[in-house]
């Protein structure tokens, strides 16, 4: 049993109307879902993806109103978000400079061209030349960048934890891993595990140590987990294995487009394994996607006060 990649990054932003113009008309992503945190209901849950909503592409926002993030080690630390190659860094160079979003030149890592920048709330980003990892682009019509150069998904995700050995165990014994290099980052060691069988970014999680610093402390601008990619027919599977194997965890959770298992690794971080199924389109059409508030079913008694608190995008 094994997960498929990365399923989408949740992160926390304090300006949602200023999120949701940077996210789909400066990087071109499509709002896929808007709907609210289950859990609190004061709060949008926007859901930026490729055009079709594929799992692994969904850049998702809680809009909270927090303090900035302050950075530290248990934390996810950068998200990348993968381009097609490097003609298509160069074409994102003048994008971003052209509209006044400042990044750094494009740069080697991990034998990859990236490019460095952030939102405005700090949000770390990193654009990543992917070439030949086999997945079928799904470009979103209505955006302004051009299909060839639209972002084709999240990958790889960089972590930073103070003792990686301890994460490394669980990576490798309960989530079934696979370890498959390492490199020098600032004098760091960095060490790569695939999530599934398909190599590249798109399934890689970069873990980091980071003894003897601070903590991050959540905040707008932050991410606040991750999620891995498994299937239904594996669900009820994965939810078995993380109790017999003494991990603390959520139980079972229907999110209504996909169902989660929510758990904390040794570093800090959260982590969700979530279900490609039953996907965004379990109440909406493919075409209008993202166009209105949609309610799981339980919430759905609760529209009109929910729609009430909600300030409008």
């Amino acid at each position: 049993m094994e997960l498929h990649g990365i399923h989408h990054v949740t992160a926390v932003t304090a300006r949602a109307a200023e999120n949701h113009r940077f996210y789909t008309q400066v990087l071109g992503l499509r709002l896929v879902k808007k709907t609210v945190n289950q859990d609190d209901v004061s709060a949008y849950h926007l859901f930026y993806a490729d055009g079709a909503g594929t799992p692994g592409t969904d850049l998702t926002f809680f809009d909270w109103p927090a303090a900035p993030e302050q950075r530290g080690t248990r934390s996810v630390v950068r998200t990348g978000l993968r381009v097609d190659g490097p003609p298509a860094l160069a074409w994102w160079g003048e994008r971003l400079a052209t509209l006044g979003v400042v990044h750094d030149e494009p740069a080697q890592r991990d034998g990859r061209t990236v490019l460095d920048f952030e939102d405005a709330e700090g949000q770390r980003l990193s654009l990543v030349a992917d070439e030949g990892s086999g997945d079928v682009p799904h470009p979103w019509a209505q955006s302004p960048v051009p299909p060839e150069h639209q972002i084709r998904g999240l990958g790889p995700l960089m972590l930073s934890v103070p003792q990686p050995e301890r994460s490394d165990r669980v990576f490798r014994e309960v989530l079934n891993l696979q370890p498959t290099r390492t490199y020098d980052l600032a004098g760091r060691a960095v060490q790569v595990y695939q999530a599934g069988a398909q190599s590249g970014p798109g399934g890689e999680l970069h873990l980091a140590g980071e003894a003897g610093g601070p903590s991050a402390r959540p905040g707008a601008g932050g991410v606040h987990h991750l999620a891995l990619r498994t299937t239904l027919a594996d669900y009820d599977a994965w939810a078995a294995r993380l109790t017999e194997l003494g991990m603390p965890n959520s139980g079972p959770v229907d999110r209504f487009w996909f169902r989660s298992l929510y758990f904390r690794e040794p570093g800090g971080i959260l982590i969700e394994i979530a279900t490609d199924e039953p996907g965004f389109t379990a109440d909406e059409p493919a075409e209008t996607l993202g166009q209105s508030l949609s309610l799981p079913p339980f919430l759905e008694p609760r529209r009109r006060e929910i729609e009430a608190g909600l300030v409008p995008l």
